[in-house]
């Protein structure tokens, strides 16, 4: 067994060398703060005057002021204002979210509601945590964004890396199983359903700063357990791919790619993939 002092000098030593970045709890904090005063079906505290969502605004403010101020490391050099510029984005962030709502209500038959989506819809949860981490991503904030996907991704299965480009009126269809790659570049009024993954061919680190994932053009459906890889790959507008196929190569505009089943028999046929 290993000697216990020298273990006690090994935690010892990761506690001294550890990121000073916050706690993963601290910035889920503020996100939960925020996501509820955007959207009061996420909080008790309901704000009915203007002065006080102007407070809690400027609470939420400090709060990221706070976490930036004392985490340096997590915020490129040479950024000044950074809560300004966020705070800047608010109402844009929420109309891109309300716009995804609607995608949703108008996409899924069984929504009975826009209040409906916007409590219970994981769909909904994970582009609320995306649309947040990927302003802060894009403002120069490091490692942040990554903490709040994370959360949203443990909370609903729905795995979107903050780098990934997202358009308007996206609309996820039960979610579950979901990845979207980091340098995935995805258009308006796209739909996509559970299992879906946009992802990568390669996994080298030297690729790290290539785009390394699928582009999918505006109008696109992906339906259940589809797989798009590659960083060359379009899926051209208008397209429907359907369940379980796997990609690798471009298709062009208003394609429908899916696979025709087949029963085994003595002549050995198997699953056909059909381009029209």
């Amino acid at each position: 067994m290993e000697d216990l002092t020298s273990f006690i000098s090994d935690l010892t030593k990761a506690h001294r060398d550890v990121s000073k970045c916050p706690p993963p709890e601290k910035v889920i904090s503020f996100f939960d703060e925020l996501l509820g005063l955007l959207f009061p079906e996420f909080t008790y505290n309901r704000l009915t005057d203007e002065q006080a969502i102007k407070e809690q605004l400027t609470h939420c403010k400090t709060e990221l002021r706070t976490i930036l101020d004392h985490n340096k490391e997590c915020v490129k050099s040479g950024i000044s204002g950074l809560e300004d510029q966020f705070f800047e984005q608010l109402p844009s962030i929420r109309k891109m979210l309300l716009q995804d709502v609607d995608a949703i209500f108008d996409g899924d038959p069984a929504a009975k509601s826009k209040g409906e989506i916007i409590r219970t819809y994981p769909g909904f949860y994970a582009m609320a945590a995306h649309r947040i981490a990927y302003e802060l991503l894009h403002l120069g904030v490091n490692l942040i964004p990554r903490i709040i996907s994370e959360y949203a991704h443990r909370q609903t299965g729905i795995d979107i890396h903050p780098g990934a480009e997202i358009g308007d009126h996206f609309c996820i269809d039960h979610g579950t199983g979901i990845v979207i790659g980091e340098t995935t570049k995805i258009g308006s009024y796209v739909k996509i359903y559970q299992g879906v993954t946009l992802g990568g061919l390669s996994v080298n680190k030297e690729d790290a700063r290539k785009k390394r994932h699928p582009t999918i053009e505006d109008h696109v459906v992906i339906y259940a357990g589809a797989t798009i890889l590659g960083g060359v790959t379009v899926i051209g507008k208008g397209s429907i791919i359907g369940g379980n196929v796997w990609l690798t190569k471009s298709v062009p505009a208003n394609s429908k790619i899916y696979y025709q089943a087949k029963m085994s028999n003595s002549e050995g046929e198997t699953d056909t993939i059909i381009y029209k």
